[in-house]
């Protein structure tokens, strides 16, 4: 199984690569106040489930959660995002959820 680059071992292999969600996605797009966090919280999660990328949940998942999202609110997306996203994806995604409870 191939190791899963979270932020930190990202920034060690492709700096640049790491830099951008930060330039881009966090000190740009983030910090409209159109959505609040916890919305744009669900947003990472909902598109990892429907795209089956899950090796990315657990840095999402942890950042709903200091974003106000309770366990409970996590568990009860990923049972939306069955209908949507797939069951197999959403029961996947919950794994993730429950990993780093």
């Amino acid at each position: 199984m191939k190791e899963t680059l979270y932020r930190e071992t990202l920034m060690q292999r492709a700096p640049k690569l790491a830099a951008l969600p930060q330039q881009v996605l966090f000190d740009d797009i983030w910090q409209s106040a159109v959505l609040s966090a916890r919305e744009r919280s669900l947003l990472p999660l909902a598109t990892l489930t429907a795209l089956r990328r899950v090796a990315q949940m657990p840095w999402p998942i942890d950042f709903a959660r200091r974003n106000g999202l309770t366990h409970e609110e996590l568990i009860e997306s990923f049972t939306h995002l069955a209908f949507f996203a797939g069951w197999p994806a959403a029961v996947t995604a919950l794994s993730y959820l429950e990993e780093n409870s």
